[in-house]
């Protein structure tokens, strides 16, 4: 009677340990499905791939002509702020190109290096922007990204996905994946060592 209830517990752990497991590998491939869907395109679209040195020569903030913060529309929900204009000498090619923030930065405002969220008060914006403006001035030479192809003749000071940031995203489901594997490994392993010994 003990044999069988031992026997009923070991079948019910192992029902669990597999449906655990299952449920892991589940997991992670809906989120390499949706890493895939949505982090990959963005880091693929990217044209700005080779690291290279920048040196500013001149950082300049258009008080006169304010930049619209909803893609250059004539929303009443959409904010004005400075325009900071930075323009570096690219170390690769000898050429004076514009910086923006990253590859959204350019989408967003073309006109413009840096642009602040929708949400921000003009006041805190105000001094952000001058705040980087000196920053750019104080430190003149900075590794930025640009377009080895010549499709962009511009440069970005940051990804917003690197190639370490894409393989982060990528290391939760792949060991989500392979403890779930595990799981399932160990659990056939239990399965055929209960009917190798109760054949013996």
């Amino acid at each position: 009677m003990l044999g069988k209830k031992l026997v009923t517990a070991q079948k019910r752990g192992e029902t669990r340990a597999l449906c655990l497991g299952l449920g892991m590998v589940a997991c992670s491939m809906m989120m390499y499905f949706f890493i895939g869907i949505t982090i990959v395109p963005f880091y693929t679209k990217s044209v700005w791939t080779t690291e290279t040195v920048c040196k500013v020569l001149r950082a300049t903030i258009e008080d006169k002509d304010p930049c619209l913060n909803s893609q250059g529309s004539e929303d009443e929900g959409a904010t004005h702020y400075p325009c900071l204009q930075v323009w570096v000498n690219l170390t690769a090619s000898g050429q004076e190109v514009m910086l923006y923030q990253t590859e959204d930065t350019l989408e967003r405002n073309p006109k413009c290096s840096y642009v602040p969220g929708n949400s921000e008060n003009p006041k805190e914006v105000q001094a952000r922007i001058e705040t980087i403006a000196s920053n750019f001035k104080k430190y003149q030479t900075f590794p930025c990204y640009y377009d080895p192809g010549g499709t962009q003749a511009n440069v970005i000071l940051s990804r917003i996905y690197p190639p370490r940031g894409l393989l982060f995203a990528f290391l939760w489901p792949t060991l989500m994946f392979t403890g779930g594997c595990l799981i399932i490994i160990l659990v056939k392993i239990s399965q055929y060592v209960s009917v190798l010994s109760a054949w013996q």
